[in-house]
């Protein structure tokens, strides 16, 4: 995509992308950063704190998050439309939670998903 000149790559305008530049994956980010930015910022302090045990210790603080951002229809489309990626990914971090690093393909798999899920318009 062309950008205009001192734009930059799809520059933020007022803290939210132009939609001509905003795929669907980066509004549902905007989502849970902009009206829960509280309970995702507690959940990514526990999970960095806690590296060997954050699945068990951080768990409430996951669950807090997901029902602030399950609420807006693009976040609850992406998780009906990419639940089976989410899971393999949630279920790699399991097993590899000292070394997520193992799950790299497993987020890309469900970001691809997450990035071609389109709200009806």
């Amino acid at each position: 995509m062309e950008t205009l000149p001192g734009e930059g790559a799809c520059a933020p305008e007022v803290g939210i992308r132009p939609r001509r530049c905003r795929s669907d994956m980066q509004a549902a980010l905007e989502v849970t950063a902009r009206h829960c930015r509280k309970e995702a910022e507690q959940y990514g302090q526990c999970v960095a704190a806690n590296p060997s045990s954050w699945q068990q210790d951080c768990h409430q603080l996951k669950l807090e998050m997901a029902k602030c951002t399950s609420s807006h229809p693009i976040v609850q489309k992406i998780r009906h439309d990419c639940a089976e990626p989410f899971a393999a990914f949630e279920q790699c971090l399991k097993l590899n939670q000292t070394s997520v690093v193992n799950c790299t393909e497993h987020v890309q798999k469900f970001l691809l998903c997450a990035d071609q899920v389109k709200l009806a318009t």
